[in-house]
């Protein structure tokens, strides 16, 4: 359940637009390690599919996406290379 993941490391990007969100939760991943969690915080529409599916082409795992409020979603991925 989605609920149950605890994220390692929170990057909040509310306010910031594509491509920025990919190049950020892209760096914010190189500084964690393999098997840590992170949540990306993004307010951008495009975004939502956007980040996921270019951390799903660098071979991270994308946990969940899930809108968080009216304007706000968090992307959940896993660290595995």
């Amino acid at each position: 359940m989605a609920e149950s993941l605890k994220a390692d490391v929170e990057l909040n990007l509310k306010g910031e637009v594509c491509p920025y969100t990919f190049v950020k939760s892209k760096l914010a991943l190189e500084e964690i390690e393999i098997g840590q969690v992170l949540c990306v915080i993004v307010d951008h529409l495009p975004a939502v599919e956007n980040v996921p599916r270019s951390l799903a082409n660098e071979d991270q795992e994308i946990l969940d996406v899930k809108q968080i409020n009216a304007t706000d979603w968090a992307i959940t991925v896993r660290k595995r290379v």
